[in-house]
């Protein structure tokens, strides 16, 4: 049986392109959830910047299979905010490109993989390289607390105001059906119980490891995937195996591409190539070259 107060981890901190760069422009905190919502919820997260006129930063993160609740304000808020401040940030497919300039603020919570489908009763695919209007998606009590946040305030504060969030979450069912006759939340937990997996077992490198470890066919891990999280499990593993490569070139890693690529779950170069560059934007050579 899943904790369903204390999941496993479900998600990395992996991702962000030359994480040493953006260190340099902006700060960046997380900190745990707390047991009431950390059924949902994976972690809270802020951004801070302060850049003299005229200089900016590109800042590049690759996709997780995560949505994200926040709220944010700067001078040059991103085009996707569309005039709102509290917003829902669903799944993105391709690498998350940001122009960071002038000031900003951003505070929020990364749910788990599936964890506001199963929050809201709603299927992630409608958010998926998507950002819309929390309001649309949660409820208003939960995002009248987010707009209440004081982005300027110091750390102290930003976290004392998430605890109000938190606060405005519902109380977690103990009965494993949700409320208002939505469908069983067993399905939501085999999600979480298969992407733990994911990120535990670096062995697992294919959906047909998934299907024998876990007794699940290759369709219905497609049909919950969709759902919950608003893409499929090929796709989360690929991401999560991608993040590991990129964390060892980040972190020095010297040794034959090929090596690295196989080692990963890719059968040959060439492949490893063509997924890199199409997600990262350079090839594996480059990126490590830049590094």
């Amino acid at each position: 049986m899943l904790d369903r107060t204390n999941p496993p981890p479900t998600a990395t901190f992996a991702g962000i392109l030359r994480p040493d760069q953006l260190a340099e422009y902006v700060q960046v905190r997380r900190w745990p959830a707390a047991p009431r919502v950390s059924h949902w919820v994976e972690n809270h997260w802020s951004l801070r910047w302060d850049l003299p006129e005229g200089a900016s930063f590109s800042s590049e993160v690759l996709p997780h299979p995560t949505c994200s609740l926040t709220v944010e304000r700067g001078d040059h808020p991103r085009p996707a905010l569309a005039g709102e401040e509290v917003v829902v940030t669903g799944v993105v497919t391709r690498r998350f490109d940001v122009e960071i300039r002038g000031s900003g603020r951003v505070a929020g919570l990364r749910f788990r993989p599936g964890g506001l489908a199963a929050l809201s009763g709603h299927s992630a695919r409608s958010w998926t390289d998507r950002t819309v209007a929390a309001a649309d998606v949660t409820s208003p009590e939960i995002v009248e607390a987010l707009a209440l946040l004081d982005l300027d305030g110091d750390a102290g504060a930003i976290e004392a105001g998430m605890v109000a969030v938190e606060a405005a979450f519902p109380e977690l069912p103990e009965h494993p059906e949700l409320p208002e006759g939505r469908a069983a939340d067993s399905r939501y937990a085999r999600v979480l119980r298969v992407v733990s997996d994911m990120l535990d077992d670096r062995s697992i490198l294919a959906v047909t490891d998934l299907e024998e470890r876990h007794g699940i066919s290759a369709r219905t891990l497609q049909r919950d995937f969709l759902h919950y999280v608003g893409v499929g499990p090929k796709w989360v593993l690929g991401r999560y195996r991608m993040h590991d490569v990129v964390v060892e070139l980040d972190g020095g890693y010297d040794g034959s591409l090929t090596d690295l690529a196989l080692r990963h779950g890719w059968y040959d170069q060439a492949h490893f190539t063509r997924d890199f560059t199409a997600l990262v934007g350079v090839p594996p050579s480059r990126y490590r070259a830049q590094n």
